[in-house]
C-alpha cells in the first residue's frame, strides 16, 4: 500500500503535465496517500550566473513557481483536492532533486511524465529517464 505519493511537474510547460497531475492524484486517492508535487527550478543565486541577474532574483523565482505550481494543482484537482496537496519548489538539476524531495517526503512512489525526447535527449538523457534509473522507490512514467 502506497503512503506517499510524489508528483513531478515542469510548470513551464504549461498543461502538458497535466495528464501526469491527473494520474497521481488517481492513484493517490486509491490508496489514500498523502500527494506531494514538486517543480524544480534552475538555480539563479549560485556562481558566475547569478551575477547576471539582480539580487533577489531566485527568490522572486521560487514564489512565482509556487503560485504557478499551486494554480496548477488547484485547475487540476479542484480547490478542495488541492488544499490537501503539498507543494514543493525545489531549486537545482531536476532529476537530482526530484530524488532528494522523493527521500526527504518519504515517498513510496514517484509520478512522472515522459515528453517527447528532444535531441539534447539522446546525448544526456531526459529527467525521466534519470529518475527510473537512479529512484530507490517505484517510479511510474505518464506517456
Amino acid at each position: 500500500m502506497t503512503k506517499a505519493i510524489l508528483c513531478a511537474v515542469d510548470i513551464s510547460n504549461g498543461d502538458l503535465d497535466v495528464a501526469v497531475l491527473e494520474r497521481a492524484a488517481a492513484l493517490a486517492e486509491m490508496d489514500g496517500a498523502r500527494l506531494d508535487v514538486v517543480t524544480v527550478t534552475p538555480d539563479y543565486g549560485e556562481g558566475f550566473v547569478s551575477s547576471f541577474f539582480e539580487p533577489h532574483h531566485h527568490e522572486k523565482v521560487i514564489e512565482e513557481a509556487h503560485e504557478k505550481l499551486v494554480a496548477l494543482c488547484a485547475a487540476t484537482l479542484g480547490e478542495e483536492r488541492n488544499a490537501q496537496v503539498r507543494h514543493v519548489v525545489a531549486t537545482g538539476s531536476a532529476y537530482q532533486e526530484i530524488l532528494k524531495t522523493a527521500e526527504s517526503a518519504g515517498s513510496d512512489l514517484i509520478v512522472i511524465g515522459a515528453h517527447k525526447p528532444d535531441f539534447k535527449d539522446y546525448l544526456l538523457g531526459p529527467n525521466a529517464a534519470r529518475v527510473v534509473r537512479h529512484s530507490h522507490t517505484s517510479v511510474y512514467v505518464v506517456r
